[in-house]
């Protein structure tokens, strides 16, 4: 068992821009340094979106393989988990190439959304069939699943999974709520989503927009730690009066912690909890 917090971060998404916040890395090299500064506070696993020479994001296995190439000198234990959303893209070929990676640049974890949904102004689809080849995927090259749940019937479709021996344990979770066609974060929300967790499982509390506070506060307290970072709020307070950079959402997270009397484990320690590879 842990003993000890995890802080997974995600520094950047695929929907913010720089108009958005001047605060979001765009570039390989600005997620790189956000990367550096944040694992010196405590950060243990990074949820990275690579994006083109342009900003926007992309899908590409080149791509990625100079971010975690980069990030891999700078931050050798940090776990890195890959982004294999189809929210801009919906083949699984596009999906799945930063799995094809192999060596030093290949990824500790994949994100696996365990069903369709809607945003605010923007769909997240992902059909049952792609769950399960991105998971079989992933069983077959040896990266682990960062099983993201936004609603108790994902929770569900994870047990499914498992109950098939398509992933297996110990099981990491991302509990995102507080979007609007989704979960919300509410005790009672949340307390069922963890009822219904498959056993061996490690989770952290996430939230949308300036639900993120209130969710890290919940993962500390109850779970096993929490996801931040600019992917899921752009804002710092709840009334939008401060925009928010990923370093200041690290930093609130240790300093809840501190109160809460919780230890941030380091990045091997976790590695070792959930079953991945230690880098030497």
């Amino acid at each position: 068992m842990l003993d000890g917090i995890i802080i997974n971060m995600a520094p950047t998404g695929m929907v913010l821009t720089k108009a958005m916040s001047p605060h979001v890395p765009t570039s390989i090299s600005e997620i790189v340094e956000e990367a550096k500064l944040c694992v010196a506070l405590g950060v243990s696993i990074l949820h990275l979106h690579a994006r083109d020479n342009t900003g926007a994001p992309t899908y590409r296995k080149e791509i990625y393989a100079q971010l975690i190439g980069s990030i891999r000198e700078a931050c050798p234990d940090v776990i890195i988990c890959v982004s294999l959303s189809g929210r801009n893209f919906s083949a699984f070929e596009q999906r799945a190439d930063p799995l094809t990676l192999v060596g030093d640049v290949k990824p500790d974890m994949g994100s696996l959304t365990l069903a369709s949904m809607n945003f605010s102004q923007s769909t997240s689809v992902n059909s049952s069939e792609i769950i399960r080849r991105l998971a079989e995927r992933m069983a077959e090259s040896g990266i682990k699943p960062e099983l993201e749940v936004f609603d108790s019937g994902m929770v569900n479709y994870a047990c499914y999974l498992a109950d098939r021996h398509i992933i297996s344990p110990p099981y990491y979770f991302n509990l995102m709520l507080g979007n609007v066609a989704t979960a919300q974060a509410k005790p009672a929300h949340l307390g069922l989503l963890i009822n219904e967790l498959p056993p061996d499982s490690y989770w952290t509390g996430g939230g949308i927009g300036t639900c993120q506070l209130r969710m890290n506060a919940m993962g500390l307290l109850y779970g096993n730690g929490v996801r931040v970072g600019l992917e899921d709020c752009l804002w710092f307070d709840e009334k939008r009066e401060v925009l928010a950079t990923n370093q200041m959402m690290v930093h609130r997270a240790r300093e809840l912690a501190c109160i809460f009397g919780k230890r941030v484990a380091s990045p091997p320690e976790v590695r070792k909890a959930l079953g991945l590879s230690l880098k030497v």
